[in-house]
């Protein structure tokens, strides 16, 4: 157990589609090394009681994230994990309250960079996808023609193979009761100025590797280190897009030594 003084606020940030729900695993663990963890429904996902159609931008969509950072007291900081989609909502704190975070970590995540637009990785990534590799995703426009924005349905196909490739049947069966309509808000993105050195670039990152990641590969994810630069590599062996859940305890080791090393 860590003391009270040792003990360290971490921030759990979900992928699109997901809610606080998939670190079930993980926020027990956390919790019993002494850490204080917040696991937050990002707005319209888990128990959110929003639609993805009340939301027009990706910081609509960032917004509980956005509030809990503001409500943070200046002399707390905290250590941010981001999974997947959840590397943005992360980019977007950082860049506002910077002071506030003592190191931000990117699990298996999109992590943007501050020379491009926001939307630049997301292109790389999404972008390059064929239709063939989206199998039974099905993409639902929504909100006005001029917001050009896509719901993105998580089929169950997509589920297994996809996103819980090593995951056990119960875990994929939870994200297919629970998994709700999301979108990348890319339009929004792609008209932003890139994130500012002084907010996003001035944090602590680090990079969580997952090697039989079959949605963000590890190609990809070694690109983006490259790209953007990070303080720390690490890496999760035989992980799956969904860590938190196919390896919590290695994650959870993961997340204590960065905790410790950032304190």
């Amino acid at each position: 157990m860590a003391d009270a003084k040792q003990q360290t606020h971490i921030i759990l940030v979900h992928g699109a589609g997901h809610g606080a729900w998939c670190w079930y695993k993980l926020k027990p663990l956390l919790e019993a090394a002494g850490h204080r963890v917040t696991a937050l429904d990002l707005a319209a996902s888990g128990t959110d009681k929003r639609t993805l159609e009340e939301l027009h931008t990706f910081a609509d969509y960032s917004q509980p994230l956005l509030e809990l950072m503001a409500s943070i007291p200046p002399e707390e900081k905290v250590v941010l994990v981001g999974h997947s989609l959840g590397g943005m909502n992360l980019a977007f704190a950082m860049d506002m309250f910077p002071e506030k975070i003592k190191v931000a970590v990117f699990v298996a995540a999109v992590m943007p960079d501050s020379i491009h637009k926001p939307s630049y990785v997301l292109d790389q990534s999404v972008g390059t996808k064929t239709a063939e590799e989206w199998l039974d995703n099905k993409f639902i426009p929504f909100g006005s023609p001029e917001e050009n924005l896509i719901a993105v349905h998580l089929g169950p196909n997509y589920i297994s193979s996809k996103l819980y490739n090593l995951c056990s049947p119960e875990d994929v069966a939870l994200a297919n009761m629970l998994a709700r309509p999301c979108c990348t808000f890319l339009q929004d993105l792609s008209n932003k100025s890139p994130f500012s050195k002084e907010g996003f670039g001035s944090v602590k990152r680090v990079f969580i590797v997952c090697p039989e990641d079959q949605t963000i590969p590890p190609s990809f994810q070694r690109w983006q280190i490259e790209n953007t630069g990070v303080d720390q590599v690490k890496e999760i062996e035989n992980a799956d897009h969904m860590p938190m859940l196919s390896k919590p305890r290695e994650l959870c080791h993961c997340l204590l030594e960065i905790a410790n090393y950032y304190a």
